[in-house]
């Protein structure tokens, strides 16, 4: 169990002493290495398990095209892809326990391509130059990325960056060993929500589907949450969806930079995963709460939720734009969808009496649904508010249905 192998990636011509003090440290707490080496130009000091010759001809290409390419983001582009690819089928055929990949810039910007392509479960960690900076664009992490800035590390080297670079390789090799995988043969089901201030149906719809016998992952609908379930959904992970809180789409479409991307509510229909959907907290776009209030927002109600979030309050029109652009999300799915509309709140800030309570934007809303709605959707209004436990309710009595028909396995 505790004889763990930790695959090392990194550039070797230029950060051969980095990646060999990694592999020292590595190996002196008892755990085992397998190398690839992505450079393009130069040679590392000893040879490495997997070449840059292995790595690039994995991808169907060749260090010869690298170097032909006159092009350093071309090259290290054709090392990316070999590289995500080698790690895939490495791991696949039982090589390696955990990753860890080091870089600068380029580095970094192979590593996210690697991440992304090994699997959910896997300890994957980068050490970087640029870790937590806005470089980092939020669409390539994959969803249990660890970063670990690499301080004091870009020549060599020093006491500085080895402090940075040993607690990397303890955490990488400790992950390895402590790592519980997702369990395959158990169903899951994956729920989008926001915390209990907003939304409160995780409390009673958790534990029932649990009775039921099934697993249940509840994704925190702050951008980061929304693409960690798109990916799973993605890749199929899921019996069903408990798509509850849509708020991310609303952010994106209103130009919020704290979004799950374009493919939010799209891959589980794509993949014909039964949805259960409802537009949980629809009316509000989060925003970044420390930065300065974007001016198209100035005249409209907000709720500063903390000191790093802030949400907006939509008007009558940005509502019925949310409707319609969960309509063309929905028309894709290729799986049964049921779409659940409380007609007296969908967050707990808009239930009547609260501060942000707007009976007719919500009833704007609810009737652009209505009329936008593709005919592969059935909705249903629901004369309740959606922390009700009328609403909990629906949603299992519609799964229970489609279980029974066999819809869900």
């Amino acid at each position: 169990m505790m004889n763990k192998t930790i695959l090392v990636i990194g550039t070797y011509d230029t950060k051969d002493d980095e990646l060999g003090f990694l592999a020292e440290v590595i190996q002196a707490q008892g755990g085992q290495l397998v190398t690839m080496d992505v450079s393009v130009l130069g040679e590392p000091s000893k040879p490495t398990d997997y070449s840059k010759h292995d790595v690039a001809k994995e991808g169907g290409s060749s260090i010869q095209a690298a170097i032909a390419s006159g092009n350093e983001n071309q090259a290290m582009q054709i090392m990316a892809t070999g590289a995500a690819l080698l790690a895939t089928r490495l791991f696949t055929e039982g090589r390696f326990d955990g990753l860890i990949v080091l870089g600068g810039t380029m580095g970094t910007d192979l590593a996210l391509d690697v991440c992304s392509a090994v699997p959910l479960g896997v300890p994957k960690y980068i050490v970087s130059t640029v870790s937590f900076s806005p470089l980092i664009p939020a669409e390539r992490l994959a969803a249990d990325t660890q970063m670990i800035l690499w301080a004091g590390g870009l020549y060599g080297l020093n006491s500085v960056c080895k402090a940075s670079l040993s607690q990397a390789a303890g955490a990488v090799l400790g992950a390895a060993r402590a790592v519980q995988m997702p369990d395959p043969d158990k169903p899951l089901i994956g729920m989008m929500s926001l915390g209990t201030s907003a939304l409160k149906y995780v409390i009673p719809l958790k534990p029932a589907l649990e009775a039921r016998g099934f697993e249940v992952a509840v994704f925190h609908a702050t951008g980061m949450g929304g693409r960690a379930f798109e990916s799973l959904a993605g890749q199929g992970a899921f019996a069903c969806v408990f798509d509850l809180c849509t708020q991310e789409l609303g952010n994106h479409v209103h130009g919020s930079n704290i979004s799950a991307g374009a493919d939010r509510l799209t891959n589980a229909g794509l993949n014909g995963t039964p949805q259960i959907v409802a537009p949980g907290c629809y009316d509000l776009v989060d925003v970044v709460g420390w930065q300065p209030l974007p001016d198209k927002w100035s005249d409209h109600l907000k709720h500063d939720h903390n000191r790093l979030l802030t949400s907006i309050v939509l008007n009558d029109d940005e509502r019925r734009l949310v409707a319609r652009a969960h309509s063309a999300q929905l028309a894709k799915a290729t799986g049964p969808v049921a779409m659940l509309l409380p007609e007296k709140g969908l967050g707990e800030w808009d239930r009547a009496g609260a501060d942000l309570h707007n009976q007719a934007g919500l009833n704007a809303f609810l009737l652009e649904l209505e009329h936008t709605l593709p005919s592969n959707v059935f909705a249903q209004r629901i004369a309740c508010h959606i922390n009700d436990a009328e609403f909990a309710d629906k949603a299992l009595e519609i799964f229970d249905a489609w279980r029974a028909k066999g819809v869900i396995a």
